[in-house]
């Protein structure tokens, strides 16, 4: 954990490092509140049709260039199933029913932060496909023609794992 040099949330202190329970934290020398590091919440969608998956190219760092699957972080209103539909919307302009919850993903190579990525299945059910402000281009791909490279975070071991047949 890189100590971040936070200002504690009950009395505005700096927090300073220290060694508790066992790992480096922050804690409060004026009141002892600690910052627990929590791991980031994500949700995704996989989208397949016709034996094709639908992903797109990432228009931001990180991972610029990289193709990903329909996903973002879940906000603190909104439940992952929430997220991913909401994300399919944003980055792709689709509508989508979620089908099924496929796995859960943890990652540790994103620089923002360790993750769980939440994987569902969904269906389009409205919308029309489109190009927005995150995303480069976007396609359908057969498992033998993958694009490369392909986004961390999860994306790259759940769109190989597609490829090989996992959520048949």
């Amino acid at each position: 954990m890189s100590i971040q040099n936070h200002f504690c949330l009950m009395c505005g202190t700096r927090m300073v490092p220290e060694k508790l329970e066992g790992r480096l934290r922050e804690q409060c020398p004026a009141c002892g509140w600690i910052y627990y590091q929590q791991v980031k919440l994500s949700a995704a969608v996989l989208i397949e049709e016709d034996g094709r998956i639908l992903l797109f190219q990432r228009a931001h760092e990180p991972w610029k260039g990289t193709w990903n699957l329909p996903a973002g972080y879940v906000e603190v209103d909104e439940t992952p199933a929430q997220a991913a539909v909401r994300e399919v919307r944003e980055e792709t302009g689709l509508e989508v029913s979620i089908t099924r919850l496929l796995g859960n993903y943890f990652f540790d190579d994103d620089p923002r932060g360790n993750g769980l990525l939440v994987l569902f299945s969904g269906q389009p059910v409205g919308g029309e496909l489109r190009q927005s402000a995150e995303t480069l281009a976007f396609n359908t791909f057969p498992p033998g023609a993958l694009p490369e490279p392909l986004c961390g975070a999860a994306h790259d071991r759940i769109i190989r794992e597609w490829a090989e047949g996992a959520f048949a």
